[in-house]
């Protein structure tokens, strides 16, 4: 299984392979101190915090766990520390990456990180522990950050939007048409999904993950999968790792596809956007080709794959792919050569890669900033450990370079849909899914389209989920969309949104 012991960082901690899973019993316990290093030494050694959380134990008291990600040896480091009702001391000073993940904490179980520079809600979830409150009830109502001058004035957008966007608040400081600061204030879609996790049989829960966020249920239902293979002890069958494969590249071809369409109308560019809305119907209708949903649900399931890939619909699906990759040619190298575009996207929202390693961006928005780093590259799990796509960066942070990483991880994921439809071999499918094993932790590292998707599932003594927690890469780049507007013009906040393009459901589940 490759687990091992390491000694990168202060103390010695336990390793594990993306996908994998290790008995609680194999994990020491730290003591509050040593948690506080071990997240600080390994980020200051250029691990990433993936996830940050906290479930009750019997005794009253809570345990705090971390998820580290070592990029260049392709392993992860759980580890934990228990603490009482009084909270524990601040990661965020020193760490920017925990702001939000010690925010949701405080709301969900009233643990005050001491020290923390402003908890202002991040869902508006009602807590778990009525006694423990950490947040107002009223969504929306939170103490929004002012800024005071001359000629300083405020724009508040949303939460209702236009057309059939999800709610989300935006709040706009701003000096004449200069944005000097943007505060996000998300929770509308808040269902509770974690905790509907914990109960009852577990019948509904593949069904939670396909509608985490509805336009990354191949992410999100992998990472599930994964897991729940990793607490049985079961390998998947190779032809269902390559469906699954073929899945997620689809899904991040309509997506990106989607994406540089919407780019295109945000700066009145129609050609670009009308065939761009046309081609992510096309590679919406290959996945609905697979399993008769163009969102892939039904098709990923514990132990292998719901569908099979007939020879039928794999030659069907090479002759749709050379028809993409002509129409997608045409229609997004439009952008590039229309000088008009290039300069609403070149110079506009900014990230530099310092700011983005300091606050933990993921996915297309960190490698725009010249950050190489991918889960397929770095935890290669499934299909990827036998294909590999190339890593696509670009170097100026930008709205341009954000839409230009997408564009290459379009070409690269049509080159690999390819390479894998002409060595695919039709095969058993699905393998049968035993009981969870008890007292395990399991944690899982996808690359969805938006970025790295992060599952982490505990298990009590009875193999049933103690805790399952979920982190989409919204929740890690929203703050992103923060700083890329700053210095910026008011007028260009829907450009750089969209060049984000984040989920307000993946963000609340």
């Amino acid at each position: 299984m490759n687990i091992q012991k390491s000694e990168h960082m202060s103390n010695s901690h336990l390793n594990i392979p993306n996908g994998r899973a290790v008995s609680l019993s194999q994990l020491d316990a730290l003591n509050m101190r040593q948690f506080r290093e071990t997240i600080l030494d390994g980020v200051n050694q250029g691990m990433r915090l993936s996830a940050l959380f906290a479930h009750p134990l019997s005794s009253g008291s809570f345990r705090l766990w971390a998820i580290l990600s070592d990029d260049l040896r392709s392993l992860l480091t759980p580890c934990y520390t228990d603490c009482g009702r009084s909270g524990y001391p601040a990661l965020t000073p020193e760490c920017p990456q925990a702001q939000a993940f010690e925010r949701e904490i405080f709301e969900q179980w009233g643990l005050v990180p001491e020290g923390h520079p402003w908890l202002k809600p991040i869902r508006f979830q009602p807590p778990a522990d009525p006694e423990n409150r950490g947040a107002p009830q009223q969504i929306g109502d939170m103490p929004f950050f002012r800024v005071d001058g001359d000629e300083i004035h405020e724009v508040a957008v949303g939460p209702v939007h236009a057309g059939i966007i999800e709610p989300g608040h935006f709040r706009f400081q701003c000096h004449g048409e200069t944005v000097l600061h943007l505060e996000i204030s998300l929770g509308y879609q808040h269902r509770g999904v974690e905790r509907a996790m914990l109960s009852g049989t577990g019948i509904r829960n593949i069904h939670y993950m396909e509608t985490l966020a509805g336009d990354t249920t191949i992410g999100h239902t992998q990472a599930y999968c994964h897991n729940m293979e990793a607490l049985a002890g079961i390998s998947v069958p190779l032809a269902a790792l390559g469906i699954r494969g073929i899945a997620l590249e689809l899904e991040r071809l309509a997506n990106h596809i989607g994406d540089l369409g919407a780019l295109s109308g945000d700066v009145g560019f129609l050609p670009t956007a009308s065939y761009c809305g046309r081609i992510r119907g096309d590679v919406l209708n290959m996945t609905a080709l697979l399993c008769g949903n163009r969102f892939g649900r039904g098709l990923i399931r514990p132990g292998g794959a719901g569908f099979s890939l007939t020879t039928a619909i794999q030659s069907e699906m090479e002759r749709r792919l050379d028809v993409l990759e002509a129409d997608v040619h045409s229609a997004v190298n439009l952008l590039w050569n229309t000088s008009s575009v290039m300069a609403r996207f070149e110079g506009t929202g900014t990230i530099s890669a310092d700011t983005a390693t300091a606050i933990g961006l993921v996915g297309p928005a960190a490698r725009a900033c010249g950050l190489e780093r991918d889960v397929r590259q770095d935890y290669p799990l499934g299909i990827f450990q036998y294909y590999q796509i190339p890593v696509a960066t670009g170097d100026s942070g930008d709205v341009f370079s954000r839409a230009w990483v997408r564009w290459q991880e379009i070409q690269g994921s049509i080159a690999f849909l390819r390479e894998l439809l002409k060595s695919f071999s039709p095969d058993v499918i699905r393998a049968e899914l035993p009981s969870l094993t008890p007292n395990r932790l399991a944690v899982t590292l996808v690359e969805g389209w938006r970025g790295e998707i992060c599952h982490v599932a505990i298990t009590d003594d009875q193999g049933r989920f103690k805790c399952y927690k979920v982190v989409d890469p919204s929740f890690h780049n929203w703050f992103g969309l923060a700083q890329a507007l700053r210095n910026q013009e008011i007028s260009d906040f829907p450009l750089c949104n969209k060049s984000f393009n984040l989920s307000y459901c993946g963000h609340d589940l």
